[in-house]
């Protein structure tokens, strides 16, 4: 099967970034004659991560890229064979070359979904050797991305829907593929752009980034512009000398702002002009390589207001260490008094971008009514989720050759739900959750408007609820290898997460003790666990 011919598909898996027992159970399947029978895994997690009560479902366009164009070549299959038995059977190698996922079926929750705990996340059907191989490459493309894209969703709801948010944690990412995936999923979450260019060219993430202070601070000043000549905004009438004309408001600001001329550094200037004349129309300044106060102040706004002569508009700054909230007011309060000296209304509303370790304790002070903060760049804490590293998805077998199959084991936690299944969302009148109903399969889906009795996990008896709406979750999206619907793009997906987050209940959406939303097992699920329970007793 050919690979999709897209930027992303460079991103793809391999079908050997995978676990070796994958391979060794190939192997044991194969030669128990059992490599083609029918078999369902289901992909799912136990535990809503980061204490939460919620997470997104993501990953499920890599999922199917990988799918499509799984295929072992030669060089895979020679290197099983050296980490195999030498007394493999050859034909168990040619049998390796000639895999591919044509006979193979999935069903997923939409990508930017709500997933609750129990929840397949995937269900994914066809040869049983054939879906075992494909347990751990899927669980990688998966369980990251939707970790992710949770943490990146609970930074969005903190923050609020004004406060652009910029990802920013390629270099504190686990990797490049983390990088890339983390780049992509916080996009997904709710996150406004990337600082990660190659998250653009294959994935199509919005992405933003301006100056680093080693770019301030390797200018002392003494340096002179190979052509430090500026055309006005609107393309009439001569050049400007930029840094004279910023020379000239530098002696009008210091004055505003009660310091000496000499006082700014004459290298951060001469950094904000070289910038400026290479982005007159995206002029920004990193404020803290020396003092706030007493230079990256002043001499931003020299520049901005020299480029503003010209017809062009400084777009913000950005501060990366200090106390972000205080120095954010105290910018704001002279942007809004220079704006009112000079008569350059504009100015009072420049943005004001911040960064610098910033987690969610931090952003919700940011966040606060009153901040003048208007951008907010996000690296370790959103790439590398620190407060919980791992979602803990798992693939587990439910059915062989139509027949349930369950794992029975001391710790409850880890048992399993036997069966090919199915999964609704209960939504009453005013279109708020539920809860999530796992079923047979089989079984007849549930009615608006009738009576339903589930079990609640735990319970000693079922209840009843009358849901008004029902929404099926899983949708087919893979059916003997081929595609049945195109796939959602990125933004589409990101639109989708926004809207399943205002579905959920406040109770369920606070992120400190959050209220846990239930998923619930029809009669028939319930009494095929308590029979294969049964019969595994002694």
């Amino acid at each position: 099967m050919a690979a999709e011919q897209d930027p992303e598909g460079r991103a793809a898996a391999r079908p050997l970034l995978t676990d070796l027992y994958q391979a060794t159970m190939a192997l044991g399947y194969w030669r128990a004659g059992r490599a083609r029978d029918a078999a369902e895994f289901e992909l799912f997690f136990r535990r809503c991560p980061f204490g939460g009560a919620f997470a997104l479902a993501a990953g499920l366009r890599d999922c199917v890229r990988f799918l499509r164009a799984f295929r072992l070549r030669d060089a895979d299959v020679q290197f099983l064979a050296s980490v195999l038995p030498p007394d493999t059977d050859p034909a168990f190698f040619e049998h390796l070359r000639s895999l591919d996922c044509s006979e193979v079926t999935v069903r997923a929750l939409p990508e930017g979904s709500l997933a609750f705990p129990g929840v397949p996340l995937l269900q994914v059907s066809g040869p049983l050797l054939v879906v075992q191989l494909l347990e751990t490459p899927l669980l990688c493309l998966v369980s990251y991305a939707s970790l992710v894209a949770t943490n990146a969703a609970r930074l969005r709801l903190i923050a609020g829907p004004e406060k652009r948010l910029l990802e920013m944690g390629l270099r504190r990412a686990q990797g490049p593929d983390g990088g890339l995936t983390a780049s992509t999923y916080s996009y997904l979450g709710g996150f406004d752009s990337s600082s990660n260019v190659l998250a653009g060219q294959l994935r199509g993430v919005p992405v933003a980034g301006t100056l680093a202070h080693s770019f301030v601070t390797s200018f002392s000043g003494s340096e002179v512009p190979p052509d430090p000549m500026l055309a006005p905004a609107a393309g009439e009438g001569p050049g400007v000398d930029l840094a004279a004309k910023a020379q000239v408001w530098l002696e009008h600001v210091c004055a505003h702002l009660g310091l000496g001329v000499q006082e700014p550094h004459p290298g951060e200037r001469a950094a904000f002009v070289a910038y400026a004349l290479a982005f007159p129309q995206a002029f920004q300044g990193l404020l803290d390589s020396y003092s706030v106060r007493r230079s990256g102040l002043p001499n931003f706004l020299a520049v901005a207001l020299a480029l503003g002569e010209l017809g062009y508009r400084a777009v913000g700054v950005r501060l990366d260490s200090g106390d972000l909230l205080q120095q954010a007011q105290e910018i704001r309060k002279v942007f809004r008094a220079a704006a009112a000296q000079f008569q350059v209304p504009w100015l009072e509303s420049v943005p004001i971008a911040v960064s610098n370790n910033i987690d969610e304790e931090a952003l919700a002070r940011l966040a606060q009514e009153g901040s003048e903060v208007n951008v907010i760049g996000i690296g370790t804490s959103v790439v590398t989720c620190p407060q919980q590293p791992s979602l803990g998805c798992v693939y587990k077998l439910v059915a062989v050759g139509g027949q349930p199959r369950m794992k029975l084991t001391e710790d409850p936690e880890k048992q399993t739900l036997p069966g090919s299944k199915a999964a609704f969302r209960l939504l009453g009148s005013d279109g708020s959750l539920l809860m999530d109903v796992l079923q047979l399969a089989e079984e007849p889906a549930p009615q608006a408007g009738q009576e339903l009795r589930v079990w609640p996990p735990g319970a000693q008896e079922p209840c009843t609820v009358r849901p008004a709406q029902v929404e099926p979750l899983l949708r087919l999206c893979l059916q003997q290898g081929q595609l049945c619907e195109p796939l959602p793009s990125l933004a589409e997906s990101r639109a989708l997460v926004q809207l399943s987050l205002s579905q959920l209940s406040p109770e369920h959406r606070r992120l400190q003790s959050p209220a846990q939303y239930q998923v619930v097992l029809s009669e028939r699920l319930q009494a095929l666990v308590n029979s294969l329970h049964a019969r595994a007793s002694p």
